[in-house]
């Protein structure tokens, strides 16, 4: 069977793959088109295996929520490169795994990754499809799931920054403005009954020493100290 232009053309189309992939793998299959398909399925897949160990440092947040606003997930996936992230294909597939998290309500990456994406496949065979098809490696790294009596907000911040946050009381404004202050300040906890004491101990011990280089009597560098302590505990406290 000649392999045409036009026969290029469709595989190229239904695969995203590249001219001369698609017209070896014709002429390897005689021009089936199907058999074209599982042929370059085989080996973007083999592709996409030997891209795994590669880095994959950028990459996107997706958010998702239930209709009535009670339950939301957010899906961190990765790629190489920033230019990808800002591809449809990539997009929308950070999407389908944030639909498929709240649709399927996995207990853990694992079983998100074994479940079924919009299509059929799961997660772990989608994204390798995707490598494939995109020449990158990607993975998805983690979520996060939420279920509520309460509120549910939301802030993203250009695909990077992401926050999610559950009320008790309040309204959708409020959950949003506190996901928003979140993701500009980045607090490690909620209050300061949530500080670790450690962590309150070991800044104790650097301020400190800094306060004792100041040649101050000891009940000023006891001053200083709490001072710092203070403006710590608010710097890494939501409600400071």
């Amino acid at each position: 069977m000649a392999i045409t232009a036009a026969l290029v053309k469709e595989l190229r189309e239904r695969t995203g793959a590249g001219m001369m992939e698609c017209k070896k793998a014709l002429v390897e299959t005689g021009g089936d088109i199907d058999s074209a398909i599982e042929l370059m399925r085989k080996t973007g897949l083999a592709k996409a295996d030997k891209k795994a160990g590669r880095t994959a440092a950028e990459g996107l947040i997706a958010f998702k929520a239930s209709d009535d606003g009670k339950q939301a997930v957010m899906v961190e996936v990765n790629c190489e490169t920033d230019f990808v992230t800002k591809g449809d294909d990539f997009i929308n597939f950070a999407n389908s795994v944030a639909e498929t998290a709240l649709k399927q309500q996995p207990a853990d990456i694992d079983a998100l990754l074994a479940a079924p994406i919009a299509g059929g496949d799961s997660v772990a065979d989608t994204t390798k499809a995707l490598i494939a098809k995109i020449g990158e490696n990607m993975n998805v790294r983690r979520f996060v799931s939420r279920s509520t009596d309460g509120v549910l907000g939301f802030y993203l911040h250009g695909g990077r920054i992401g926050v999610l946050v559950e009320l008790k009381g309040g309204d959708e404004a409020l959950a949003r403005d506190i996901a928003m202050h979140i993701a500009a300040s980045n607090p490690a906890c909620v209050s300061e009954a949530d500080v670790p004491a450690e962590m309150i101990e070991k800044e104790k011990e650097i301020f400190a020493a800094q306060a004792a280089e100041s040649g101050k009597p000891p009940e000023i560098v006891e001053k200083m100290v709490g001072g710092r302590i203070k403006k710590f505990l608010k710097e890494v406290t939501l409600l400071g």
